[in-house]
């Protein structure tokens, strides 16, 4: 028998008290962060959180037709552990699992063995994504192997039916399904919409029990937004510029295609292309809308819109005729000489400096208007801001401020250089002489609709009268003759329409690089507008470094009347047909005060419209 010992019996007691304050913490836990712990731990056993995604708004175009839609798919996703547990208490073995799993991976055309090791690395994970974008046939396939753990949740999918057409307007979505370029990006609140959620009593096969009334938030679909395109003059005005790009090897190219009268941008092309529903197949250089975003030096095209302001200024007059001596001009403002493409031109009137686009012509007028008149005419067209279309990413362009302009700058503005526009900001200024005289809006977005379908707001575009006057009517419509002869007479005969009138203007100009004007190197544009006794469209179609020495090899020219200008030409034929417009009447002869000192005149040229030529090969000699 042990005799009693106080230090044992001072021990046991310490042993008992530690006992006692570890149950009394375990029991303290247990109701407070523990008791937290273990209904949270049983709330996710019994019940299930889901978040019931937000549709996608759709994209449609002016007529109706769908651009971008959402459709609904599935994503097939495996929860292992719980598989495993499954398997265990039905008496079945890992076998009788690797059975099913291989049987899962031949529906899903997937790597049997892949999936198992997938499934084995992972083996206490909860929730593990296999497949995305499961058709409802593969979905129906997978549900009748009734495998547990096997689950499938709803996926919205971003869906562009018409492929490519329109794609750098449209923009696209990333993984996530937001919006990451263009219209999808612009308007991502509008299109988004607000997800729900769902939770859900399960049983312990994870089967739904039931959903509370408070456990229920539905999803707010997005909205629906009708654009101003028309997407078969969308689909026309790139098949044109794929064409000239293509036929020319050109670096790239871009079209514009709007309403004068509304501001409404019917088309609006970049070549090359991308598809919007693989966009990562795409570089960023490629997605970039550049009819928006690259500002270039327009050449020649920026003549009409120093002559407008001079005629209203009362600077010059149309028959006014200047010289043109020695086929040169040496101006006081510029060391190096200004010359004529053309060299047989003694004299022209300010109509024909127009039609034959000559940079001597213009160098005189721009000299008679002074830098401050200059400045004030490219100005008052929105050259050098922002047109305010709602689209991102949208470029000013340059108009240098009047304080940083050279003597110089009068001739090279006069021919184009030293400012840069977008083809956006050149096709809103070319709608001033089509519509009367007013600068519009551009505008993209018509009107937004509910997820029901019904008009939530509208875009109208605001009433003519009501937008500021560039030119007066008079001298617009004054204008709009003279770029007639153009087609007719002038740079861009290869433009010129069977049944309509078209009036417009062609360019050529140097590409810098470097600092310095690359020689070989140009862009050929052309902006038009038709028909002349009513314009439906403007278009503005610029064609970057198309390969000089192809086109010479080939015959071809490489100037703006041949390159730009035949398919431009062909590209408001094929809309104005599209539109039902009615055919032109004749155009008239230029007033005899004004045909008695145009160049080289022959009033046969307006008797009958005359057929494009079959080949866009033409002299370089005779074009802009």
């Amino acid at each position: 028998m042990f005799a009693f010992s106080s230090l044992r019996a001072a021990f046991v007691m310490i042993c008992i008290g530690c006992g006692m304050i570890a149950l009394m913490g375990r029991v303290s836990y247990l109701q407070t962060y523990g008791r937290t712990q273990t209904i949270r731990k049983a709330d996710r056993q019994q019940h299930q959180n889901e978040i019931l995604r937000a549709r996608r708004g759709c994209v449609f175009d002016a007529t109706g037709m769908l651009m971008a839609g959402t459709i609904q798919q599935k994503a097939l996703f495996i929860d292992p552990h719980f598989m495993a547990e499954c398997y265990q208490l039905d008496g079945r073995t890992m076998s009788d699992m690797d059975t099913a799993i291989n049987t899962l991976a031949n529906v899903l055309d997937m790597d049997s063995f892949e999936l198992a090791q997938m499934l084995g690395e992972r083996a206490e994970s909860r929730f593990i994504k296999i497949a995305e974008n499961i058709d409802d046939g593969t979905a129906d396939e997978i549900t009748k192997l009734d495998l547990p753990g096997v689950g499938m949740i709803p996926m919205n999918v971003r869906y562009y039916p018409m492929g490519s057409i329109a794609a750098h307007v449209l923009g696209g979505t990333g993984k996530e399904g937001k919006g990451l370029e263009g219209v999808e990006l612009k308007f991502e609140k509008l299109l988004a919409g607000k997800d729900g959620f769902k939770r859900t009593l399960k049983d312990a096969r994870r089967r739904p029990i039931a959903v509370a009334a408070d456990d229920y938030l539905p999803p707010l679909h997005g909205q629906h937004l009708i654009l101003t395109l028309d997407a078969n003059i969308q689909m026309i005005a790139e098949q044109e510029l794929a064409h000239t790009c293509e036929s020319y090897r050109a670096q790239r190219g871009e079209a514009v295609v709007m309403d004068p009268r509304t501001g409404d941008v019917l088309a609006m092309a970049n070549w090359p292309n991308f598809n919007p529903q693989t966009m990562d197949e795409s570089t960023p250089d490629i997605r970039r809308n550049r009819c928006l975003t690259d500002p270039y030096e327009p050449g020649s095209t920026l003549k009409p819109f120093i002559v407008g302001p001079a005629l209203q200024w009362r600077q010059t007059k149309l028959h006014e005729v200047w010289p043109m001596p020695f086929h040169q001009y040496k101006s006081p403002l510029r060391a190096k000489p200004v010359v004529d493409v053309r060299k047989s031109h003694n004299a022209l009137a300010t109509w024909d400096v127009l039609v034959k686009s000559s940079n001597i012509g213009m160098t005189m007028l721009g000299e008679r208007l002074g830098k401050s008149k200059l400045h004030q005419a490219l100005t008052g067209f929105g050259f050098g801001r922002r047109t305010g279309i709602e689209l991102p990413g949208e470029d000013p362009g340059l108009v240098n401020p009047l304080a940083v302009w050279k003597n110089y700058s009068i001739p090279s503005v006069s021919q184009g250089y030293e400012v840069t526009v977008t083809p956006l900001q050149l096709a809103r200024g070319f709608c001033a002489y089509a519509n009367g005289g007013r600068l519009v809006t551009p505008r993209i977005m018509r009107g937004v609709l509910g997820p029901d379908g019904s008009v939530i707001s509208r875009t109208e575009a605001t009433s003519l009268r009501m937008l500021p006057e560039v030119v007066d009517p008079t001298t617009a419509a004054g204008m709009k003759r003279v770029l007639c002869d153009v087609v007719v007479r002038g740079t861009a005969t290869k433009a010129r329409s069977t049944n309509w009138n078209i009036f417009g203007k062609t360019g050529t100009a140097h590409v810098s690089t470097g600092g310095a004007y690359n020689e070989s190197s140009y862009t050929s544009s052309f902006v038009a507008g038709a028909p002349a006794e009513s314009p439906r469209l403007v278009v503005a179609f610029i064609i970057h470094e198309p390969d000089r020495n192809f086109a010479v090899s080939q015959g071809l020219s490489y100037y703006g009347g041949a390159v730009a200008a035949p398919n431009a030409g062909r590209l408001i034929e094929r809309s104005l047909a599209y539109l039902q417009v009615e055919a032109s009447d004749a155009l008239p002869p230029p007033p005899p005060a004004i045909a008695k000192v145009l160049w080289n005149y022959n009033a046969k040229a307006y008797d009958t419209p005359a057929a494009p030529a079959p080949s866009a090969n033409t002299s370089a000699s005779a074009q802009d």
